[in-house]
C-alpha cells in the first residue's frame, strides 16, 4: 500500500531514486519508505505471519 508523499526529503546522500529503507515491523506487514524523484513516499508491505525476516532481507538486497 502507499502511504503519504513528502516531497524534498531524502534517505540521505547515498540513496538513488527507487531506494527502500524499512523502518519497522508493524502487525501484518513492514512500513517503509521509498526514495521518489520529488522526496520519500511511505510505504506497507503486507506480509503473511512468518515471512517478515525472508521479506525484510528481500527488500534490503534490492537497496
Amino acid at each position: 500500500m502507499i502511504g503519504r508523499s513528502y516531497g524534498g526529503k531524502s534517505l540521505g546522500r547515498a540513496s538513488r531514486t527507487g531506494s527502500v529503507r524499512i523502518q519497522r515491523r508493524q502487525s501484518g506487514g513492514l512500513k517503509a519508505v521509498m526514495q521518489s524523484e520529488k522526496g520519500l513516499q511511505e510505504l506497507f508491505i503486507r506480509i503473511d505471519s512468518g515471512f517478515e525476516e525472508a521479506v525484510e532481507q528481500a527488500v534490503e538486497k534490492m537497496a
